[in-house]
This record gives C-alpha cells, structure tokens and sequence, in this order.
C-alpha cells in the first residue's frame, strides 16, 4: 500500500500546488481588481494602491499564487507568499488574540504552512518547473516518474 501511495506522491503534490496556487492568487486578485467580492472589508471595492501592507500583500498574493499555480519558479515564490503569510500572521491578527481560531488567522496559518511545505517538495507533477529547471530529466526519465525519498 505504500509503495503505491509514493507512486502517486508527486501527482498529488502538483495538484496540491495547482489548488493553494489558485486560491492564493484568487485573494490578490479580488484584493486588487474587485472581483469576486473584492477585498474583504471593503464591500467589493480594491485596496488603495500602495498602501501598507495590504496593497503588497496582494500584488504577492497574485504574483506568488499565479507562479505556484503554474509551477514556475515552485520554491522561491512560495518562499516569498509563506514569509508574507507568515507577516500577516503575527502582525495583523494575532494583536487580536494569541490563537488563530479566535484572531480570524487560520487562512493566513494555513497559508503560511502550505506554502512552506511547497519549499521543500517543489512542484510535483504538472509544473512548469519540470520542463525548464534543473528537474527536467537528462537522462530521459520523466520526472514526475522518479521514485520519491522516503522519510
């Protein structure tokens, strides 16, 4: 049962990465452009251009979750959006109260930790990453075929 579970690890990390990548970008982009509701707070209205934080934590949340929606540059953008979440975190809400269920942080923790987690594991499968990075196979074996390190 295991070794079938990592045959299909790096399927389901890409489509992990796809799914965190889209919700995140969705945020920046309702927080810029005003769709889909637009940003919270504001009853469907954007966030004034360059204020702080706000503003750039949108441009990153569009620009990251597009780059990890994509599977482009994996690692480094979710570096960037884990550390932005990870800002957002103990910044603005936990000055509400220490536990993110009573603060309203729990998307900004979830955030903050599915991105860090994409650090380490990449793109998986489907990502750009594999066609034009170090991962692309130089030896003809597909990447997303590659046995995974187990722990």
């Amino acid at each position: 049962m295991s070794a079938r579970l990592n045959s299909a690890q790096p399927y389901v990390i890409g489509l992990f990465r796809v799914v965190v990548g889209l919700l995140f970008a969705v945020h920046g982009a309702a927080s810029l452009f005003g769709v889909l509701g637009g940003a919270a707070g504001t009853q469907g209205g954007t966030i004034p251009s360059g204020t702080w934080p706000g503003w750039y934590a949108a441009v990153i949340q569009l620009a990251a979750g597009a780059l990890v929606f994509l599977g482009l540059g994996t690692r480094g953008a979710a570096l960037i959006a884990s550390g932005s979440m990870a800002y957002a975190y103990f910044d603005v809400h936990q000055q509400a109260a220490l536990w993110p269920i009573q603060n309203g942080g729990e998307p900004s923790v979830l955030f903050c930790w599915a991105f860090f987690l994409l650090v380490f594991t990449g793109s998986g499968a489907f990502g750009l990453d594999r066609l034009f990075g170090k991962d692309a196979a130089a030896d003809g074996e597909s990447a997303a075929g590659r046995a995974p390190i187990a722990a």
